[in-house]
């Protein structure tokens, strides 16, 4: 088989893709319905699994959660827009106004907390590394000494990267598309960010063979609902939306319908999570 060339076709579309995203602005995220307006929630679009926007359609397991918790507060599924939120956006998006809410793959942590309040966890996953398939060099953070290495600008496992490993090369892109369109193309030795968000890459059609997940954790990612800083009384609202989701079950569905097809092993003894008192 022409590997090389597979992946080179493969790696072009990606970014062209990938491109296309990056110039959309925040503000131009793409509406659920309704003509603009309503009820906005920011997301990822080039997530599979979580957060992925193919023309006007959403899907992955933060949007279902999304759906559930806007219904709980009041919104319909049509009163929805849908917001492009990059990681190095998110804290601006909410404190702005352009966004109700992010729902985007949104690690909490102690540093975004100064900025904005929030909700949850709803999943805990675990940061992790996607290597070409033929690669066996790398097996863990441990073996990435001179290794150039893929992450997002503005994201947490870029963050722990930087600290925790200085002989990495790393190479910060504007999303994770890119990042992955680099690996294929042997831009880059590695991708890092959450299992949840690496293994659906490497189940997408055009990837099946040429990618695959380490599988050696080395964070615990717990993904909350961005929110404007001090709205106690929202935060109470969207917790009590995620426990009703977790005890009739739908959390459990929309978990198995977005991650299940790449065959993500969810880690039981963390999830479902309880939710942080509001603060």
């Amino acid at each position: 088989m022409k590997v090389r060339q597979i992946g080179a076709v493969a790696a072009a579309s990606v970014l062209a893709l990938a491109l296309a995203a990056c110039g959309d602005s925040a503000k131009d995220g793409g509406s659920g319905g309704g003509g603009g307006g309503g009820f906005k929630i920011g997301i990822k679009f080039d997530q599979p699994g979580l957060g992925l926007k193919k023309g006007s359609d959403y899907t992955g397991l933060d949007v279902d959660v999304a759906k559930y918790v806007a219904k709980e507060l009041g919104h319909s599924e049509k009163d929805i827009t849908w917001v492009q939120a990059p990681s190095a956006q998110r804290e601006t998006l909410i404190s702005t106004g352009q966004v109700n809410m992010v729902v985007a793959t949104y690690s909490i942590t102690d540093a975004r907390k100064e900025k904005v309040s929030f909700a949850g966890p709803y999943f805990i996953a675990g940061q992790d590394l996607l290597v070409r398939a033929d690669d066996s060099s790398i097996t863990g953070p441990d073996s990435l000494t001179g290794k150039k290495l893929c992450s997002v600008t503005g994201s947490t496992s870029a963050q722990k990267v930087k600290a925790k490993y200085p002989g990495v090369q790393l190479q910060e892109f504007g999303t994770y598309s890119e990042c992955v369109a680099a690996l294929v193309s042997k831009g880059v030795d590695a991708l890092t960010t959450d299992n949840t968000i690496l293994a659906g890459y490497a189940a997408q059609d055009q990837y099946k063979g040429k990618l695959k997940v380490v599988g050696k954790t080395f964070s615990e990612e717990r993904y909350g609902i961005g929110i404007k800083k001090g709205d106690t009384a929202t935060c109470e609202k969207i917790n009590a939306a995620l426990k009703k989701m977790i005890d009739s079950g739908d959390w459990q569905k929309a978990v198995d319908d977005n991650l299940g097809p790449a065959g993500f092993k969810v880690d039981t003894a963390l999830n479902p999570p309880k939710q942080d008192a509001c603060s």
